[in-house]
């Protein structure tokens, strides 16, 4: 039983549950997808019904920030751990590489996912990286390059609600094992944006981090406060969303 958050229900599973369940996802070649949304996820999923069910239908839904796991405490109902998108990516790599599985990597701007899976293959040796595309291309093509590959792990970023839309319409089409929804994970992956030092990680404070790097970021940053509000509101109501 998924535990709701403003409407979302998030999976009760931590880092080495999760990576377990998308295991036996693979196995299985279901063709599922994972999301992992933070506050603001949430608060567009609040907004937009239709996005909420596409997040509804996801085999894994995992709490991404530490706003989550907060809102889920004082409902009264908390997650075991939060799940970031880019460790969960890491560690199931790490699985992946270990039998020599394959991974198609989907997004980003023009040369980052080749840049990605250049380094993914040297940190992870077994790991097959059997096809990159950037997320401004042309998407049939993108559609006919990953059928081609039939990776075992697609990973998709996008951007939501461009990558959830995605999964949903191809789901069932593709021939791959599971999909996962990770926004800018790539940039990371290549090099191109730089975490926040394991110190801020564990204190959840990853966010103010990044805050504090780009500025520009504090406009999405006014929905977390509206997120507790809500929450607290949820609280109040019984735990009705």
């Amino acid at each position: 039983m998924r535990i709701n958050v403003l409407g979302v229900g998030f999976d009760n599973l931590n880092m080495n549950e999760a990576v377990s369940q998308a295991l036996e996802e693979i196995a299985h070649r279901g063709e599922g997808y994972v999301v992992t949304p933070n506050p603001e996820i949430v608060w567009l999923c609040k907004e937009n019904p239709d996005f909420a069910a596409l997040v509804s239908k996801a085999r894994l839904v995992l709490a991404d920030g530490v706003g989550i796991t907060l809102g889920a405490k004082i409902l009264g109902q908390p997650l075991k751990a939060r799940v970031p998108g880019v460790d969960f990516a890491a560690a199931l790599f790490a699985e992946l590489a270990k039998h020599g599985q394959s991974v198609f990597l989907y997004g980003a701007k023009p040369g980052i996912a080749e840049r990605a899976g250049m380094n993914l293959e040297q940190q992870y040796p077994g790991l097959q990286i059997v096809g990159t595309a950037n997320g401004y291309g042309n998407s049939t093509s993108v559609v006919e390059a990953i059928r081609t590959a039939k990776p075992d792990f697609l990973l998709v970023c996008l951007g939501a609600p461009r990558q959830e839309e995605f999964m949903a319409k191809y789901q069932g089409t593709l021939g791959v094992g599971l999909m996962a929804g990770l926004g800018g994970t790539l940039d990371v992956l290549a090099g191109e944006v730089t975490r926040a030092p394991k110190g801020w990680q564990k204190l959840g404070l990853e966010w103010l981090y990044r805050l504090l790097k780009d500025p520009r970021r504090a406009k999405r940053m006014l929905k977390l406060p509206l997120f507790l509000f809500a929450v607290i509101g949820q609280r109040i109501r019984g735990g009705k969303a």
